[in-house]
């Protein structure tokens, strides 16, 4: 059913009696869909939405789909990427399906411009100076000051120019070496002294990871990109996004819940308990945007499942996630999937996050390129719900 909804549900959204959402269907006000062989009719989420948007005489529809907002109604528009019948389309084109055997480059170039430029047979950037001499920090820490660093250097007009470069000494940040150009996800490899089957996984995960359309990060990298900012700006702008706990900082919490399951006498009591505490959509399970399932943490855990031949902890990795699923009656996203390969490989801690960074550079580019070549200010209005002072 796509994310369609039933008449109660869009009743219940809309704040109205199920004659009255008849009366929107017959106005033309609302489009209704046939349910199959039901005679029962559905209703499209967002054009739901973007009636209890519209709705200036109707509180509570527009309260509620103000809530909504956060998970559905599109607020920008975009020929990049986007989420369709739970597949995740990039310029038209299934994300799994080039993550059997595209590296990020060649993403990043579908991303940038549908593939019409070849950007990365530029030699490697030299380090900032100064990142090399900086303390030992946490992998996304020392991405955020590198792009601090080149914000205020001179950098060429065109942002598809500079995004190899500034794709390459992401990675030389969070990996902690010197920038490179060989493939991406050699590079990762090289760093964590991956094999040839985890080098593939990694390969295919930074495709996966490559972009999401509008989320937190990817959002906050156009907010600042419509501002005139720098390139180095707009992507310091994602990585802050990225830090928190709501957004990168999933793949953390769903390790932190496999080392504790893996520990406990019982798996299912510390799996239990770990969810008693955080939300399971910011610690590995669920997606909004995925009700059927989300499509790259099935991808990647298949793959990963192929390779319990030569890493036995897979198998009681994997078994840890299934157990996780069932009680919680949700799939896996891709959050467990990246904390699943960190643990089951012995990666660094944090590892997952710089996959995570580094592959959604890759789309952070494509959307500051976009919305600079729009010209237009992302400035929305807020709608004030404070005391008036009374006269």
């Amino acid at each position: 059913m796509k994310n369609d909804l039933s008449a109660l549900d869009a009743a219940r959204l809309l704040g109205v009696s199920l004659p009255t959402l008849y009366s929107y269907v017959s106005r033309g006000l609302l489009a209704s869909v046939s349910n199959g062989d039901s005679r029962r009719k559905r209703y499209p989420q967002e054009d739901v939405l973007r009636l209890a948007a519209r709705k200036n005489d109707a509180k509570r529809g527009g309260q509620t789909a103000v809530a909504a907002m956060y998970w559905g109604l599109p607020v920008l528009e975009t020929q990049i990427s986007h989420i369709l019948d739970g597949r995740l389309l990039y310029r038209g084109c299934d994300a799994t399906a080039l993550a059997q055997h595209a590296t990020l480059e060649a993403a990043a170039s579908l991303l940038w411009d549908d593939c019409t430029g070849d950007y990365f047979q530029q030699d490697a950037p030299a380090l900032p100076q100064g990142l090399a001499s900086v303390p030992d920090t946490p992998p996304l820490a020392r991405a955020m000051l590198a792009m601090a660093m080149l914000s205020s250097l001179p950098a060429p007009a065109d942002m598809l120019q500079s995004g190899p470069a500034l794709m390459r000494l992401l990675a030389a940040a969070l990996l902690q070496t010197a920038p490179s150009a060989l493939p991406l996800h050699r590079q990762m490899a090289q760093a964590w002294q991956a094999d040839a089957e985890q080098t593939q996984l990694l390969r295919a995960a930074l495709v996966l990871l490559a972009d999401h359309e509008l989320n937190a990060s990817t959002f906050a990298v156009r907010c600042v990109a419509s501002t005139g900012a720098s390139l180095p700006a707009a992507l310091g702008a994602g990585l802050a996004a990225l830090s928190g706990d709501r957004h990168g900082g999933g793949s953390a919490a769903a390790r932190r819940m496999l080392t504790q399951a893996l520990a406990a006498p019982d798996a299912r009591d510390a799996i239990g308990a770990f969810y008693k505490t955080i939300a399971p959509e910011f610690a590995g399970f669920g997606h909004p945007l995925y009700p059927r399932g989300d499509p790259r943490a099935a991808y990647l855990l298949d793959r990963l499942a192929a390779l319990s031949h030569a890493h036995p902890q897979v198998a009681t990795i994997l078994s840890v996630c299934a157990t996780a699923g069932e009680l919680l009656g949700a799939r896996p996203n891709a959050d467990l999937a990246l904390a699943a390969m960190e643990q089951a490989f012995g990666w660094p801690a944090g590892a997952a996050l710089s996959v995570f960074a580094l592959a959604r550079s890759a789309g952070w580019i494509a959307h500051a390129n976009e919305q600079a070549a729009s010209a237009a200010l992302i400035r929305p209005r807020a709608r004030y719900i404070g005391r008036h002072q009374s006269d």
